[in-house]
Order: structure tokens, then sequence, then C-alpha cells
């Protein structure tokens, strides 16, 4: 008889820690969706002189889009337009083709870069429900078709400003260093994490760390596995 209550027993409490824990995440995921629109709108608010300032100063050389806007891919996959304010101008060599990187970028965007705030218009992608200040950041969505399946497991949570891989080398690791500190982030997600990356984020911007790799202002493209 005490055997077999043994073995009854423990799957239940099994059972009944690992309901507990679901109800933690789901309520611990609640409120940091609620507490990243609140931030943002905050921070929207709080910024908007600085923000003005910014597309007065991007406009003056580069005239307008002030905000680059492209696709991208978000939780699950699903695309959404992605905000940044734009660092580079069109300029075109005389055959009509894209000058390179290191050309277009103008004095104005170098700086953005290197502080990066040339993030800020992504506080409206937050606001709007699109990303989260902490989680992988997003990438283009020709990107999608060359992960791996644990790589793709990026998406299984909201795309952030910042993230684990952004504090721990950013632009100077690999693709493939990136995605496993992603996939770790998505295996070991807390509120506290989150705490601690964007606390380590402000270092690192201070600093001005891991912001391009040696010898080029943007990152090689993943050209997959």
């Amino acid at each position: 008889m005490s055997i077999s209550k043994v073995h009854f027993v423990k799957p239940h409490s099994q059972i009944a820690e690992f309901n507990e824990l679901v109800i933690i995440k789901t309520i611990s995921r609640l409120v940091k969706s609620v507490c990243d629109r609140l931030f943002a709108a905050i921070a929207l608010v709080l910024f908007s002189p600085f923000i003005l300032f910014v597309a007065i100063a991007i406009s003056l050389p580069m005239g307008t889009p002030i905000v680059f806007t492209q696709p991208r891919p978000g939780k699950d996959g699903q695309i959404f337009t992605f905000y940044k304010f734009r660092t580079m101008t069109n300029d075109r060599d005389a055959d009509g083709n894209l000058l390179s990187d290191e050309k277009r970028l103008t004095a104005i965007g170098q700086f953005l870069r290197k502080t990066s705030l040339d993030e800020l218009p992504q506080l409206l992608n937050v606001l709007k429900g699109d990303m989260s200040f902490v989680g992988p950041r997003p990438l283009i969505v020709e990107y999608l078709e060359r992960y791996s399946p644990e790589q793709a497991r990026r998406h299984d949570v909201m795309p952030g400003i910042t993230g684990w891989a952004q504090i721990n080398g950013r632009n100077t690791i690999s693709w493939q260093e990136k995605f496993k500190l992603d996939v770790w982030y998505v295996n070991n997600w807390s509120l506290w994490l989150d705490l601690k990356i964007l606390f380590l984020t402000v270092w690192k911007v201070v600093k001005k760390e891991g912001i391009s790799q040696a010898n080029h202002v943007t990152v090689e493209d993943f050209m997959g596995n």
C-alpha cells in the first residue's frame, strides 16, 4: 500500500509544481507586457523633445524619410513594421548602385549608432505590442529560412530593443553565438533576468562596447549554418 501511495503521490506533486510554474510564468509575462507598454508610453513623452531634435538633425543633411522602416519577424514569426532612426543616405554611384555603408553613413548617423539612440523609434514598436524592451533582436525576414530549428526558437518570445546577446558581445560575436544566447534567454527567461539585461545594457551603451564588427560599419549578413 505504501509503495502504491508513493508511486501515485510523486506524479501528482510534480504536476502541481508544473502547474504552479506555468501560472507564475503566465503572470510574469502579463506583468512584462503591461510594464513594457506603460514605460514605452512614459519614455515617448519624456523623450519627445529630444526625439524632435534628432529628427531635425537627421532631416538637415538627409531630408526625408527620417525614420527607417522595414518588415521584421516578431513572436512566432509574425511580420511587423520595424522602426529605427535613419543613419545613412541613399547616395548611389554613376551606375545607380548604392554606395557602401561606410560612404553612406552620416556624421549624425554615426553618433546615433555609437550611442544606440537610433533605436529610440522602437519605443513605438513596444507601445504597439510588436516588441518588448528585452528579447532577441528582430532580424530581417530573409533570415527565417536560414535558421536551424533550434535557432528558430528565438521567435518563441517577443523580440526586444536589447537582449541577452546584446550584453554578451553584441556585434563582436558570431551569428551562431548570438543565436545560442537568444535561445538561452528563451529557456531561462524571468523578470529578474530582464531587469539585469536592462541594467547591463545601460552600462554597455555608456562604455560604447560591441557596437560594430572590426572594420565594418554594419554587421555582415547571416548566410545560414
